[in-house]
């Protein structure tokens, strides 16, 4: 009878995506007919690309390489790895069907495996080790040895879990047995609901080809269905429907209720609180198990605009699980809203947040990033602020149009940038507004996070010497993109599609390398985090013959100077130099080829704790000798007083910014400089 069922389902399936083909081949050359025409750098569609995006498919679907055999895998390659290009010309897309086909079976078989072990002891004396790869690895899996494989795989994530139960091995120890079988059914129940998850969920293969075909181009031309995109553009916005709640992982990685917004949906219900567990999550039309899901795939079911009812079911202290149903509202997003304190009563030093470029989407309600930065700004002025740092850390980018309308707030008149298109056409971006908002000394603050529309004002303040730049070096994507349709009868699929490059007013472009800041600090995770450079298909660097005019600010000797002599500061500070300390044993573990490790309790424990040890040493490690005075200006301790349901985010901020060292130093720095202009 099963079997039955599996070929049935095969056929079913086989059926379904063959009707789906010509439809996926219309789109995929809809979108190169895009990308030819309107690309800033287009490519052939050629065996390049068929390589590119059948290794991204492929690693996709496996990037364990635990379901495909590797005599499926060469077979695959054999038919595909060289030929997508000429099939997708030929509007012959069946090689999805029969990729995705080859990949059910594979679900399914490791599936029934995965049962068939719950019911095995495993064997925890037997000699073995295992390795880590950090990059892919070729498919080595053979039919007879997957079951062992598995075990292998499954045996290690059992001690990794009995690990975390205590600090104590030899209590671990005296209680292996039991702890062993809890751990065990866990895992195993987890993997098994996994691989259902992923055979009974609509997991659209066909976007991930559309996308992996887009990256070919660069990695930031992509396919939007209308859903996707919608989700998109809220992002770009301080205000979109939300359930007026966060989450985060906990050390077990529970997701768990952070915050709920007293002015949200979620605590309208009266049933959601502060701490509650996330068992699953529902559309009304899927249903995801958290313990079994992707973040990514839960992501997007809480995140998407297209989701305006959600049904949680929470379980609070370790009670009866529960069912909560929630339609999203309209809100304004905290977390991405401008915000301003005032630093020393005596130095009295401005500091805005920008947390992204977000734009205002009604296009008359004044509502976007550069409307917001003004008005704190007006603001903190009218405290008599002596300086202002600017922070863009972790700032992602957003909207050109609000960069450039921000940079043209702090430079009096002048080019910007230089704009470069397809047709190696030159424009040039210039200062929409005569004057300034602000004319004292500034910091901006940036690191590996800044990036895009970030980098862009970030470039414009360095180069007119308007600002001083502090952090580490920047993402490095100076390239901006349009959302054009596919079809402009139906507006149901989308592109985003590259179609500028950003020269510098000097003729330089940070394409790729980032923008250098003036004082160069380091920062957590700085060689782990993925820069512009790290992706195979990014634009390379270049740069123009410099041919604009322009009035910096103050002469660049100035920033030199002030640059150095914070360097000197620094050169022994204890934060910044254990960060360094810090970030050579992240680079160990991360980045360092992995020796063999033996498959033992005792050697997976020792490793555990080192891990536990460095991240705990990273999240208590703090600047708190020299805290700063961090208050809010005068009109917005009114604005509290008529919201006060604001007050506690605006106390966490507060809080946050007491021990920030960079914020610390670009104090230091302003008074610097204000102590030379006397």
């Amino acid at each position: 009878m099963k079997k039955i069922s599996l070929l049935l389902f095969l056929l079913t399936s086989t059926i379904f995506f063959g009707q789906n083909s010509a439809e996926t081949c219309e789109i995929i050359n809809k979108i190169n007919a895009l990308i030819q025409a309107e690309h800033l750098k287009p490519k052939p569609v050629d065996d390049s690309l068929s390589v590119f995006v059948f290794d991204n498919l492929i690693n996709e679907l496996d990037p364990s390489r635990n379901i495909f055999y590797k005599s499926e895998y060469d077979e695959l390659a054999k038919r595909y790895r060289y030929n997508l290009d000429d099939l997708i010309l030929k509007n012959d897309c069946s090689f999805l069907t029969d990729i995705k086909a080859s990949y059910i079976n594979g679900l399914l078989r490791t599936k029934k495996v995965l049962e068939k072990i719950q019911t095995l002891p495993i064997d925890y004396a037997k000699k073995d080790t295992i390795r880590f790869y950090k990059k892919s690895f070729d498919f080595y899996l053979k039919k007879e040895d997957l079951e062992k494989v598995w075990i292998k795989k499954l045996r290690y994530q059992i001690l990794d879990d009995i690990a975390e139960t205590s600090d104590n091995l030899d209590s671990i120890k005296a209680n292996f047995k039991s702890i062993e079988q809890v751990s065990k059914n866990k895992i195993l129940a987890n993997e098994i609901c996994r691989f259902t998850t992923l055979l009974d969920t609509n997991t659209k293969q066909e976007e991930k080809l559309y996308n992996f075909f887009c990256t070919y181009f660069d990695p930031h031309t992509a396919y939007f269905s209308d859903d996707s995109k919608n989700s998109f553009m809220a992002s770009l916005s301080k205000e979109h429907l939300s359930l007026g709640m966060t989450v985060n992982l906990n050390e077990k990685n529970e997701i768990i209720i952070a915050e709920v917004d007293p002015k949200g949906p979620a605590y309208q219900t009266g049933q959601v609180k502060k701490g509650d567990q996330i068992i699953s999550i529902s559309n009304q039309k899927e249903t995801l198990q958290v313990s079994c899901a992707s973040l990514e795939s839960i992501s997007t079911m809480i995140l998407s605009e297209a989701n305006k009812h959600i049904t949680l079911t929470l379980k609070r202290n370790s009670g009866k699980s529960f069912d909560v149903y929630i339609e999203k509202q309209v809100m304004k997003d905290e977390e991405n809203s401008v915000f301003s304190f005032i630093i020393g009563k005596d130095s009295k030093i401005g500091y805005i947040k920008i947390p992204s470029f977000y734009a205002d989407l009604d296009g008359n309600n004044r509502k976007g990033c550069a409307d917001d930065v003004a008005r704190e700004v007006i603001k903190l002025e009218r405290d008599d602020i002596k300086g202002l740092v600017i922070d863009l850390i972790d700032n992602g980018g957003g909207s050109m149009e609000e960069a450039i309308k921000l940079a043209g707030m702090f430079v009096d008149y002048g080019p910007l940038s230089i704009v470069v298109d397809n047709h190696q056409e030159k424009s040039v971006i210039t200062d929409p507004f005569k004057g300034v908002i602000y004319r004292g000394p500034i910091v901006v603050l940036i690191n590996s996070n800044t990036a895009s529309a970030s980098e862009f004002f970030s470039s414009i303040m360095q180069d007119y010497n308007r600002a001083l730049l502090l952090g580490s070096s920047t993402l490095g994507k100076a390239t901006m993109q349009t959302i054009l349709p596919l079809d402009e009868e139906k507006n149901t699929d989308f592109l985003k599609i590259t179609i500028n490059k950003f020269y510098r007013i000097t003729g330089k472009s940070h394409q790729y390398i980032g923008v250098k800041p003036d004082v160069v600090l380091p920062e957590f995770y700085e060689d782990v985090y993925q820069k512009e450079s790290d992706f195979p298909t990014a634009i390379k660097n270049d740069s123009l013959q410099p041919f604009l005019k322009y009035k910096t600010y103050v002469k660049r000797n100035l920033i030199d100077k002030i640059a150095k002599n914070s360097s000197a500061r620094l050169s022994d500070n204890y934060f910044f130099n254990n960060i360094k300390k810090i970030n050579l044993k992240i680079d160990q573990i991360v980045n360092t080829p992995k020796a063999e490790v033996p498959m033992t309790l005792d050697v997976v424990f020792k490793q555990q704790k080192a891990l536990n040890a460095l991240w705990t040493e990273i999240n208590t490690f703090n600047d708190e000798n020299n805290p700063l005075d961090v208050y809010n200006s005068s009109v917005n301790q009114l604005l509290l007083g008529a919201y006060p349901n604001d007050k506690t985010i605006n106390q966490d901020q507060m809080d946050n910014l007491k021990t920030n060292p960079y914020l610390n130093e670009a104090v230091n720095i302003i008074n610097e400089f204000n102590g030379m202009s006397k």
